[in-house]
Order: structure tokens, then sequence, then C-alpha cells
């Protein structure tokens, strides 16, 4: 989420005009996802028509006056937590605690490093940001920095889609919410452009165009419309994002996150269940003959403990021998594992008597 202020003169001529009502019912331009959509200049490049806005902020925005940031009509923010495998914003807990105390629905978004380790990143993030119910979804920025002084390193698509999934199933795994995944464009046209991670929210980037230009007929969920924006509360510049949709969306998708509401369930946020319960490992039980005791070693799966969480692809049979002695005590034979061709793929499993 780079600091790159563009302003374009085709737009600003554009608002001149509508200023004097030349063009007093607004612009149409083509829409996302098949609809079409006005676009007025009074905002930056058409993201007026989407009433639901929101900020993405870092260290660099300072401190922030967050109940002034809400009162501006702000409904949301992203807020970066960690960079790499070793960084961390060091604004981020002032801004993750003061972006909640002021009601304002939060998230966090972790910067992707590509000379650091997917799995090695996806902890740094989840070490860092805390799992809190009402909390948005967490967001994955991949983007290509190829000025950076430390990393300027590009690799190639699959091995950068290889190690989006890997971080966006750790987060997944941690929060339980489907993650956002932010792209800049020319990220998303070389590593995304082919219908990548179609079922996951994207948050796209386009400060000079409406997404539909550069992102073609992918349907966002959030749009970074502009890199220099003023809002109230913040001193300098700040990024601004529209949500792609109408307030009652808004809060299906947020789940009133940052309004005291439980988050609701959505096609963008999808909770983990949890593991099934463990079975219990049925053991056959072999007849006790009159006037002896049979001891009979308990033995289970070849998952060594007690019970057997998944089943087993091939079926095997466990041959005790018991030892039949006089008296009130048995003693034991080591158990032996032998194959079972005779089983059906799903039968169970059964105690039989070795071959002699």
């Amino acid at each position: 989420m780079r600091a790159v202020k563009t302003f374009s003169a085709a737009a600003l001529a554009v608002a001149g005009l509508l200023a004097l009502g030349a063009c007093s019912g607004g612009l149409q331009q083509q829409g996302y996802a098949g609809g079409n959509h006005a676009a007025k200049a009074s905002q930056h490049n058409g993201a007026v028509e989407f009433p639901v806005h929101g900020i993405d902020v870092s260290k660099y925005q300072g401190d922030i006056d967050w109940d002034a940031v809400r009162g501006s009509g702000t409904k949301f923010a992203f807020i970066k937590a960690t960079e790499g495998g070793d960084h961390a914003d060091e604004k981020f807990s002032a801004n993750w605690n003061g972006a909640k105390a002021a009601g304002l629905a939060r998230g966090a978004y972790h910067f992707a490093f590509w000379c650091r380790g997917a799995q090695e990143q996806a902890e740094w993030f989840t070490s860092h940001v805390p799992y809190e119910a009402d909390a948005l979804p967490p967001v994955l920025d991949v983007e290509w920095i190829t000025t950076s002084r430390t990393c300027p390193r590009k690799i190639p698509g699959w091995k950068a889609r290889e190690m989006m999934q890997t971080m966006l199933d750790q987060m997944e795994r941690t929060y339980g919410k489907r993650p956002v995944i932010y792209s800049t464009v020319d990220f998303y046209e070389e590593v995304l452009s082919g219908g990548a991670f179609p079922d996951y929210p994207i948050w796209v980037r386009s400060t000079k165009y409406e997404p539909n230009v550069k992102y073609g007929s992918r349907r966002w969920h959030f749009w970074q419309y502009q890199s220099d924006g003023r809002v109230a509360g913040i001193r300098g510049d700040v990024d601004r994002n529209a949500f792609h949709g109408t307030p009652a969306q808004w809060q299906a998708f947020a789940g009133g996150a940052g309004e005291g509401g439980p988050v609701a369930a959505s096609v963008q946020t999808a909770s983990i269940a949890p593991p099934p319960a463990p079975r219990p490992v049925a053991l056959a039980q072999l007849p006790e003959p009159p006037g002896e005791r049979i001891a009979v070693m308990q033995t289970t799966s070849v998952a060594r403990t007690a019970f057997a969480p998944e089943p087993i692809a091939r079926p095997y049979a466990l041959a005790a021998a018991p030892v039949r002695l006089p008296g009130a005590v048995a003693k034991l034979r080591p158990t032996a594992l032998i194959p079972d061709p005779g089983e059906a793929a799903d039968a169970p499993m059964s105690l039989l008597p070795p071959a002699q």
C-alpha cells in the first residue's frame, strides 16, 4: 500500500464542469460484474457512488484521533500489523485499540515479503494480531516492490501463488474468516489475472481509473481509489477506500464489527469447523473357555492412540495369541500386524488368531 500521489487532469476538468452544472446528471461508466454505475467527480474517480468508505493506515499516519475519524463518516479501517518475518508496525497496537475504542470496524493486514518463507510470515502475523470475534477479516497485501533496498525481488507467478496460499490458510485457521487479498495492478496482471483465488474477497488499487479498466470483470470487494486523501483526525495524506455494496451489504460482510454486534456468517467470511470427535476402536470379544482366564493385549490402530480419528485406508487384522494358563493370571504374547486381504475396504478391524 504505497504512498504514491496521483492526479488526473481529466478528472479535475470534469470536476470543474460539474461544479458549473454542465453535467448535472453525472458521468456514466461501465460497472463491475455486469452492472452500470454513475461516476461523479465530486469525489475521486467515481467512488462517491459507493456509500461505505474507509481508510488504511500505518505508522506513517502518526498519532490518529480515532473519534474524529469516525465522526468524519469513515466506516472502517485496515491497519498495518506486520511486514515480512521480522517487522512489526510500531503504531499497530495504538491504532488497533484506538479504532476499537472509537467504535470503528477494523482489520489488520500483513505486507508480504518475497525474500522470507511463507509459513514464517504467517506465524509472525498471527503472533502479533490478537483474535477478536468482531474484527474484520485479515488482509494479505501482495505487490511487487522492485525498488526495495532489502528485497527488490520478483518471483515466478506460481511460486507467489504457492506462498500466498500458505499464508492465507494460516490466517483462516487462526481467525476463522476468509482473508481478503489486496493487490496492485502490476501484481494482479502478472500473478492473479488468470482467475487465481476466485473464492477470496479482493481489494484492488486503482487511483487513476475505475477498477474494471485494470481488473476486468473480477468482482472486487474493496477499492483503494485515493492515496492522497484527507480525513479528519489524521494529519497528512491517507489512503481512502470504498466498499463495493450497500450499507446493508456492508453489515452482512462486517457483521457489526466495531458496532458491538456479533460477526455474521456470509459468503466472504467462513468459520472453521472444529475437528470431529475421535472414534474409539472397537475390539472383538473372544469367548472365555470354562475354568480358564484369557488375557488379550488391548491394542489400537497404527495411529498409536486409543482412538482412530480417521478411517484406515486398508483393513488390517490384529492377531493376538492368547496364552491359556491355569489359574487367575494370564501372560501376554505381543500382537502381530498382518494384512487381511479377505476384508472389504471399509470393514472393521478384527482380532484373529495367528497362523500356525
